[in-house]
């Protein structure tokens, strides 16, 4: 294993071993407190341009499954097609892995699919940091070629381009009972598969396309990465489907911020963002609390909200937007991952809400 540095745009530095693909790369640190779900969350494309830290200490212990693929085109254990983060972080690499479905260690996997990895960080003092600064701009260093210096940039970069789809796919074509348009700002397969579970025709298309045009029984816009500022294009289609105040719409993660985006309001950075499995969300109104699986680093700014808007859910620890909805027309979101995989799915009931609206 070779040795290897992070280096923080604070000047920070942590020491490790490389046990991943061997190449420098630098992209936005953030940390994921999530137990479980490393396949998940390196092919979940909301992490493109991110170095991903893993808080719990062990990690590949269980190994990654096989990347098949099923008959609608969706991988069966993945979330996309491939690693969208573009490094792992780790405390403890398990070279050792036991899995039932497991096919190759993590190791092996991310020198396939050219993804570095770093062992033997402290990633609880690297996210104590994280914390106290707010999220950074990192570069992983090979220590014998300290003049192989990558150069970061995340800001302003249209993430959401480079993940989407580039042309119109179709899924249960022809065999659903209603038509939903599905905006793909980096979908995760598992929003699809609640979908197709749900006896619904898919129309999935590019961020930027036009689908107004289109015949279909309602609108979802996807996750995605980055910055929802750079998604002007999507706004303005979202908005005008809105023309139809009858037309259901339902957004998870980037699609909670463009519907508040098409709906006037203003969205902020987090500090560090929140990325895990175990974030408490009360539902408006109510007393129901929800643990949630979330991945994201902006917000809606609540105040922001016009007089048709509310907010749908909020977060317990921040007090942050979780959702919104308006108070007369079958409009929705949610900030966080009803799909959630991996897990929990306390909240997967919004899927049946909106196809209950179709």
């Amino acid at each position: 294993m070779r040795n290897v540095t992070l280096i923080l745009d604070d000047g920070s530095r942590f020491h490790g071993k490389s046990f991943g693909y061997e190449k420098p790369v630098a992209g936005e640190v953030v940390f994921n407190t999530a137990m479980t779900g490393y396949p998940e969350s390196l092919t979940d494309p909301s992490y493109a341009g991110q170095l991903m830290t893993l808080t719990y200490p062990l990690v590949g212990n269980y190994g990654v499954p096989p990347f098949t693929i099923e008959a609608n085109g969706l991988p069966t254990f993945m979330e996309s097609e491939k690693i969208h983060a573009e490094a792992i972080i780790v405390s403890d690499y398990s070279e050792k892995y036991s899995h039932w479905n497991a096919v190759e260690s993590l190791g092996d996997w991310l020198k396939r699919e050219q993804i570095p990895g770093i062992t033997g960080i402290d990633t609880r003092e690297l996210t104590k940091v994280l914390r106290e600064h707010g999220v950074m701009m990192g570069k992983i260093v090979f220590d014998d070629e300290p003049d192989n210096v990558p150069e970061a940039t995340y800001a302003g970069v249209n993430y959401v381009d480079k993940v989407s789809c580039k042309e119109v796919i179709r899924y249960n074509e022809g065999e659903g009972k209603k038509k939903v348009v599905l905006v793909d700002c980096g979908v995760k397969s598992n929003i699809i598969r609640c979908l197709l579970k749900r006896d619904v025709e898919i129309i999935r298309v590019p961020w930027n396309y036009d689908f107004n045009s289109l015949e279909f029984d309602g609108l979802f816009i996807s996750n995605g990465p980055g910055d929802p500022d750079t998604c002007d294009a999507a706004v303005q289609n979202i908005r005008k489907a809105m023309q139809n105040e009858k037309l259901p719409i339902f957004g998870i993660c980037m699609g909670n911020q463009l519907l508040s985006k098409a709906g006037g309001a203003k969205i902020y950075k987090l500090k560090y963002g929140h990325r895990s499995h175990n974030q408490p969300v009360r539902m408006v109104g109510t007393e129901k609390c929800f643990i949630t699986s979330q991945n994201h680093g902006y917000a809606v700014d609540n105040n922001t909200l016009g007089a048709d808007w509310e907010p749908l859910f909020i977060n317990m620890n921040d007090g942050s937007n979780e959702g919104i909805r308006h108070k007369k027309n079958p409009w929705f979101s949610a900030q966080f991952h009803p799909e959630a995989a991996s897990g929990p799915t306390d909240t997967e009931f919004l899927f049946d809400e909106f196809v209950k609206l179709l």
